[in-house]
């Protein structure tokens, strides 16, 4: 009687699921765990110090201003330097700002400024984390099984999303935002403790270039040729914008108003995740051929939780609405990465990523500041109306790009250098993680 190998032992994975991707999940699971319950905690954490919706404004503007500022020149370095280095330095910072966010919160009496300070260097954290992050998880598959791998993938964070929220909003009225915050800091570091055992052995040196404003400009000749890309970002810059301002401003204080509470209030963005995760789900069957007529007619319903948050319906609805918008902006979410994936070189991934993803926020930190003053003009139901309105317009408008409608899927990557494009982890067995 022969005694089964280890590898025999081992439980099969998919061959797309290789080493690489394995780590990305898992480490995006445990940082989607604590930060999802952060967002909540630092709402809840201004107001709770006496500030207004305006403040809570301004705490996220802080956050989102420097990533701004930052993600062009994190997409660049994340093209030259090692991928995983970046990400693990970049989870380091996020570490200790939200620890000391933490200390501050449990100790004593945080004033606005502090809070600013440190949600900043949280946002510059994720400006370089971001783009080096996208780049990392897309050369980590390949072939026709790439949509279902971002679908897998999306699936594994949302879900975790989903408990952070439920779980965090739970915490914050339990024990209050100061823990919750701790919490999302100790997730950053077993993030990054993960992220450093990341191969990029696969990744073909960097040919010197000219430094980095040669490489900026590499990176938006490729950004601004693709009109299908251009005019989704663009889309999303307004939809993004508007719908943080909702969800960081107005929905804290319509659920401390109306629906109970940041308990309540978790929930219903844990409903949102739930519906995400329902979306993951769909698109690891679902294969669209028009990925991004799929994936943009999939962000209308997106304007309905700022629609319900106007009325406000009450807290049941709000559930089912949420539900609703994650499930169908997940249908996008994971048409997006496909597409990115089978049009975007290689070495080329984070540039472009960072390009999408400045565009995707440039307005959210003016966004979120104005809240406050929007809500004073005109009211808050009116703000939220617009909001709603706004996400419709703009979701209407790229749809009248033609390259949006007809962008079709393919079973192979763009080719690089005369070779189609490969992943790390379809170049080796598919094995355990040592």
């Amino acid at each position: 009687m022969t005694t089964p190998t280890a590898s025999a032992r081992r439980p099969r994975r998919p061959t797309w699921a290789g080493r690489n991707y394995s780590l990305l999940t898992a480490a995006a699971v445990v940082t989607n765990l604590g930060s999802q319950g952060a967002l909540v905690a630092a709402a809840f954490a201004v107001l709770e110090t006496g500030g207004d919706g305006g403040d809570v404004g301004l705490v996220a503007a802080a956050r989102t201003l420097p990533l701004v500022l930052f993600l062009l020149i994190g997409g660049a370095v994340a093209d030259r330097l090692p991928r995983h280095r970046v990400m693990v330095a970049a989870n380091a910072l996020n570490c200790l700002s939200q620890a000391a966010f933490a200390a501050l919160v449990l100790t004593g009496d945080p004033r606005l400024w502090q809070m600013m300070l440190l949600a900043a260097l949280g946002g510059t954290g994720q400006a370089f984390f971001g783009p080096a992050a996208e780049g990392m998880l897309m050369s980590s598959v390949s072939g026709e099984q790439a949509g279902r791998a971002f679908a897998v993938f999306r699936m594994a964070m949302q879900g975790a999303a989903l408990g952070g929220a439920a779980v965090g909003g739970a915490m914050v009225a339990v024990v209050g935002p100061g823990w919750v915050l701790a919490a999302d800091a100790a997730a950053f570091a077993v993030a990054g403790a993960l992220r450093a055992f990341l191969d990029v052995g696969h990744i073909p040196p960097r040919a010197p270039g000219g430094g980095l404003l040669a490489d900026l400009r590499e990176g938006w000749r490729e950004f601004s040729g693709r009109a299908w890309l251009w005019a989704v970002v663009v889309q999303f810059s307004i939809a993004n914008a508007v719908v943080s301002a909702a969800d960081a401003v107005y929905g804290p204080l319509v659920a401390r108003d109306h629906l109970g509470g940041a308990g309540p209030w978790g929930l219903a963005l844990g409903a949102f995740g739930a519906g995400t995760v329902a979306g993951a789900v769909l698109m690891t069957r679902w294969k669209p051929r028009r990925l991004l007529l799929a994936g943009t007619l999939c962000v209308f319903p997106l304007a309905l939780p700022s629609a319900a948050l106007a009325v406000p319906v009450p807290i049941g609805v709000l559930y089912v609405v949420m539900f609703v918008a994650g499930a169908t902006i997940e249908v996008f979410g994971v048409s997006w990465m496909t597409a990115l994936h089978q049009e975007i070189p290689e070495d080329k991934l984070s540039r472009v990523s960072a390009y999408d993803w400045f565009g995707s926020v440039a307005l959210v930190p003016l966004a979120t500041a104005a809240a406050g003053p929007a809500e004073e003009a005109f009211g808050r139901t009116a703000a939220l109306w617009g909001c709603a309105g706004l996400v419709v317009l703009v979701t209407a408008a790229a749809l009248c790009v033609p390259d949006v409608r007809n962008l079709r899927r393919r079973t192979t990557a763009v080719v690089q250098g005369g070779t189609e494009h490969a992943s790390a982890d379809a170049e080796r067995p598919v094995g355990g993680l040592g």
